[in-house]
Formats: structure tokens, C-alpha cells, sequence
């Protein structure tokens, strides 16, 4: 396996595996199309497909109930107040390990997502509730074991997946009609040593709640979900190393596409589709515009104000792909190449027909690099994702070590 590959894979299995632990239009940060290009998320790529139309909402009527599994890692809490927001009342099903202080107010269950283990689902027998939202379903037996459960007693089943089920990512402007990734052993429910599992995986936790649930399911699949609290760091690396200033290492080119949601934005419309009662199968992934990675890296330098010093050095993708043999963490950027080249250009027309707005771009960016400042100072000595100094340094020096041809660095 390349290690372009490997790098692959454990950036699609980060775009969605840690979503369990009236908006203005997004300003014109993406960085300008080439000349010629014709307009769109590729940037000249070709008109993405026609996207399938969206199920017709039903009206909401009352006050609902909503029952969350997880609800206490990244996204679960966003949700969790925007329902609240609502006026739903909310109970959470989990471990009771994660951060059990949150929400004292909320009624919270405690078991097992894995029925085989303790008092497994045992809290949620004979309970019902308007909807459920599962987002800390990895393994399909699990998925299995808690949507048959709750199939007589709920309306709707919302399961969080990823787009990381799609079996390629080479087509600008793919839709959720896209071929998804199987397994050889379907029985298997580890995520394989290069996370080479988790999409197959994800797939098939998604076919587990539609049989036990036909035509109650809604199949949520976001990109990268970012925003203040990420656990993960990824998106939070850059407007964090952005506002240090110096000479920053940016991947690829500026034209580069990005495809992020902001967790607040991706929970809002979570509830929205309950209330609506909105089934089926949706691609979640924004902002509002195409954006490319050089107006990321720009409204981070906004972000950083004034007396930001930082310098943007491009480093093209074959550089970065296998530097001295070992692996680069560049969070968030997937080179525009190769089996990578349509991962941020997917198609997510659907979910805005349903009601998915966004948020500014400049706001997300501005209110994680807030929330990353009320963070204890061990914690922001540690980052989780992203280059350590050292490392950038010595691969900007590596970069400009490499031959000139026609008083260039190579691309």
C-alpha cells in the first residue's frame, strides 16, 4: 500500500469518526478560479450530476422527544443544545464515561451500545421516543441491535455516518447515487491496521438501520466537522498556526477545494430534519461556496488581526506525499490529485434542498481560535493534529533544498 494511500485513509476515517465524541451567506473567501475556469465547486471542473430530489417534509406538529446514543463527545453536545433551543425534551443514552457532567438537567440512560456487553441496550426497552439520533454507531451488528430495538417505539431513525462510505473519491461533483465501499468479510468489525475498514463499515451500519427501519431512516454523511470544541484538533492546527505567524507550510496549491461543516450548523440541521420528518440519504458538507485552501488560510490570517505576520509557502502535494519516508499530518487539505483529487468536491445539493444552511467562514474560524484560547495551557502545548515546529521546519528546509528548474521550485 503507498503511503499516499495509507495517508488517505486515515484522512477519511478522521473526516467522521469523531462526530461522536436563518444564516447570511457565506462571504467569498475561496480563493479565484484560474482564468477561463468555468464557475462552480471545481473550480473548471465539469457541472456536478443532478442531485436526487428531496423527500417532501411533513409539517411538525407539537412538542417532540428525541433521544441522542452518545451526546457527549463532539457533535452529540451540539445537538443537544440546539434541541434544546427547541424546546425537546432529550434523553441520552450512553456509557456515562465521557464527560458525564454535562447537561445535569437531561435525562440521561446509561448501557452499552454493544448488546453482548453488561446491560447492553436494556435502559431503552419499552421506552419511545419521536426520533433518535445515533451518532456513535461504528459496527453494524451494533446499529442493528439498537435501531431493531427501537424500531416499534420510534418514528425516526437519524444515523450519522461519513463521507468516507463512498467507494472513490476521483469524480467532482459526486452525488449520493456514488457506488459505496464494501468488504470482503462483512463480519468484520475492526477498522483494519490503515483504517481501511471504516467506510465499508459505515456503509453497512447505514443498510442495518434502513432494514430494521425502512423508510424512517435518515442517512446524515458529513465531510470534516469542525468548529469550537473539536476534540480533534484538525481544523483547529491552522488558526492556531496561522496567528503565530513565521513562514507556514500550506499543502498543495491555494486552489486547491475544501469541504468542512461547522458542527453548530451540521446539529441545527439535524434537528431540523427531525421536525420535518425528513428521510433518506444526504451528503452534509459545506460552506456555503466553493472554498479552496488558500481563503482557508486566509480568513485564518483575518482571524489572527492586523499584526498577523504569518507567510504562506506552497509545497506541492508530490513533495509532501512521501518526504524522507515518513507521513505528513496536514489536517483538513487532501491532495487534488490522484485518488484523492474529488474528495472535497462532493455534491451536497440534497441536504441544502432539505433546509442545511452555513454559517460565515470567517465566524467558524474566528470562534475556534476563541474557544482554542480558553483551553488550559497543557492542553494547547499539546496539539492533536498538525505539525510540531520542528517538523515543519525541517521539511520547508528540505523543500527549498530541492533543484530549481527555470528559477522555480518544482510542483
Amino acid at each position: 500500500m503507498s503511503s499516499s494511500r495509507r495517508h488517505f485513509l486515515s484522512l477519511t476515517a478522521a473526516a467522521g469518526s469523531m462526530a461522536a465524541i436563518g444564516c447570511s451567506p457565506a462571504p467569498r473567501l475561496s480563493s479565484p478560479a484560474p482564468a477561463g475556469a468555468a464557475a462552480g465547486p471545481g473550480g473548471g471542473q465539469p457541472p456536478a450530476p443532478a442531485a436526487p430530489a428531496a423527500p417532501q417534509p411533513t409539517a411538525p406538529s407539537g412538542k417532540k422527544t428525541l433521544l441522542v446514543l452518545g451526546g457527549t463527545g463532539f457533535l452529540g453536545p451540539a445537538v443537544v443544545e440546539a434541541a434544546k433551543a427547541r424546546g425537546y425534551t432529550i434523553t441520552l443514552f450512553n456509557r456515562g464515561k465521557t464527560r458525564p457532567h454535562l447537561f445535569p438537567d437531561i435525562e440521561k440512560l446509561h448501557g452499552d451500545r454493544d448488546p453482548d456487553k453488561g446491560d447492553g441496550l436494556k435502559a431503552l426497552a419499552g421506552r419511545a421516543w419521536d426520533a433518535v439520533i445515533d451518532n456513535s454507531g461504528y459496527v453494524p451488528r451494533i446499529v442493528k441491535a439498537s435501531s431493531e430495538l427501537l424500531a416499534p417505539n420510534v418514528k425516526q431513525y437519524v444515523f450519522i455516518s461519513s463521507l468516507s462510505v463512498y467507494a472513490t473519491h476521483t469524480t467532482p461533483g459526486a452525488d449520493e447515487a456514488a457506488p459505496v465501499a464494501t468488504m470482503a468479510d462483512p463480519t468484520v468489525e475492526t477498522m483494519g491496521k490503515e483504517f481501511e475498514n471504516y467506510g465499508p463499515l459505515k456503509a453497512l451500519c447505514e443498510q442495518a438501520a434502513e432494514a430494521a427501519m425502512p423508510g424512517r431512516v435518515t442517512r446524515v454523511r458529513p465531510g470534516f466537522i469542525v468548529g469550537p470544541g473539536d476534540p480533534t484538533d484538525r481544523f483547529t492546527y491552522w488558526p492556531v498556526r496561522v496567528e503565530k505567524g513565521g513562514e507556514v507550510l500550506a499543502p498543495g496549491t491555494p486552489l486547491d477545494p475544501v469541504q468542512i461543516i461547522d458542527v453548530r450548523d451540521l446539529a441545527e440541521w439535524l434537528v431540523t430534519v427531525v421536525e420535518t420528518r425528513t428521510t433518506g440519504i444526504f451528503n452534509a458538507t459545506g460552506p456555503g461556496e466553493p472554498l479552496a485552501m488558500g481563503g482557508l488560510l486566509d480568513a485564518c490570517k483575518a482571524a489572527a488581526g492586523s499584526g498577523a505576520s504569518a507567510r504562506f509557502t506552497w509545497v506541492s502535494a508530490k513533495f509532501l506525499e512521501k518526504p524522507g519516508g515518513e507521513p505528513v499530518d496536514l489536517p483538513i487539505w487532501a491532495p487534488a490529485e490522484g485518488e484523492t483529487r474529488a474528495f472535497h468536491l462532493r455534491s451536497a445539493d440534497r441536504a441544502r434542498k432539505a433546509g442545511l444552511t452555513f454559517r460565515p467562514l470567517q465566524d467558524t474560524v474566528n470562534d475556534t481560535l476563541a474557544w482554542w484560547k480558553t483551553l488550559p495551557p497543557e492542553r494547547q502545548a499539546k496539539p492533536r493534529a498538525g505539525l510540531s515546529p520542528e517538523r515543519e521546519t525541517e521539511l520547508l528546509r528540505a523543500w527549498r533544498a530541492q533543484p530549481r528548474k527555470a528559477g522555480k521550485l518544482p510542483q
